[in-house]
């Protein structure tokens, strides 16, 4: 009876630390010192640039960036540049994540719209500040990637669903902010038409010039907030005619 009670002891002080240590099983795979190098990713990528909101250098600082790449990729996962995650897609540069966060200025209230999953971690950002995300990738096998890693660090607030992000998803429209993470060639009008009026959309628009913009739908149509010059994939997907 005592090795019976010291061994559901030992198993409980197992779990125990498992669930403090951080989200999920995945964090606690290796014995790399990420924590220090997201650290330096956020000190010298992010503040000392432009990137000012304590919340999202918050996020940037929890989220496990390396997981969310191939593990071939993830000495690489916190430098200063975008990485392939495979199918012709990346995930984008840190900076780009945590400058387009910013520009969206989620709530902790949000309902959040991503098109474009990708790796999942831009998703894990949103997902950490706001109360639900709903991602669309158009890629299966990157969209099942995503939804696994997402799962295994414990993010409970995220939905994925593999779809045409130009169709967006009306069944949990309207929404406070949409993030798009390709770049289409204009505006897709559902998109326009499932965000909240006074929402925000952040978006990379264009083909062979791109620019990053940020959109606030209102009452007569949509207000441009500001623009920045960027290079995306191409959103893919587009519906005839």
């Amino acid at each position: 009876m005592r090795v019976a009670v010291a061994r559901s002891l030992c198993a409980l002080l197992v779990v125990a630390a498992l669930a403090g240590a951080g989200r999920g099983a995945l964090a606690q795979r290796d014995s790399h010192d990420w924590q220090a190098e997201r650290r330096r990713m956020v000190e010298t990528q992010l503040k000392a640039r432009d990137i000012r909101s304590e919340r999202v250098l918050g996020a940037m600082l929890t989220v496990p960036r390396h997981l969310f790449v191939p593990e071939g990729q993830r000495a690489e996962a916190y430098r200063d540049s975008p990485l392939p995650i495979g199918y012709e897609q990346t995930i984008s540069q840190p900076y780009i994540v945590a400058f387009m966060t910013q520009a969206l200025d989620v709530h902790p209230d949000h309902r959040v719209l991503e098109i474009g999953t990708g790796s999942g971690y831009q998703a894990a950002v949103l997902g950490t500040l706001s109360k639900e995300v709903y991602t669309i990738e158009i890629v299966p096998p990157l969209a099942e990637r995503a939804r696994q890693t997402l799962s295994g660090l414990g993010y409970r607030n995220i939905d994925v669903r593999t779809g045409n992000g130009y169709l967006g998803w009306a069944e949990h429209a309207p929404y406070d902010r949409i993030m798009v993470t390709a770049a289409p060639d204009e505006v897709p009008t559902a998109l326009v038409e499932q965000l909240k009026i006074g929402g925000v959309m952040v978006i990379p628009v264009g083909t062979l010039s791109q620019e990053l913009r940020a959109l606030r739908r209102t009452t007569t149509g949509v207000q441009v907030l500001g623009t920045l010059p960027v290079r995306f994939v191409p959103m893919t997907g587009k519906p005839a005619g």
